[in-house]
């Protein structure tokens, strides 16, 4: 999802060149704001996926932790 938000980005970033150079500055500026929040909505979907990775192996590291506790005892 956040390769689609990252090429959208890029894309609308090129729209508000395009628009600037035409001297359409509102069109510009708004191409702009929209390719600002594709931008992080990509960094938005990558950091949640990076947390949910991090949980899943926080989860399995302490299930280790109480088997080999559960074995010591």
């Amino acid at each position: 999802m956040e390769r689609i938000f990252q090429i959208l980005a890029v894309i609308l970033a090129g729209v508000a060149a395009y628009f600037l150079w035409k001297g359409n500055g509102d069109r510009a500026f708004v191409s702009a704001v929209l390719g600002a929040v594709s931008f992080f909505l990509s960094v938005r979907f990558q950091v949640k996926e990076r947390n949910r990775l991090r949980e899943i192996e926080r989860e399995k590291e302490e299930m280790i932790r109480e088997q080999s506790e559960f074995v010591s005892k």
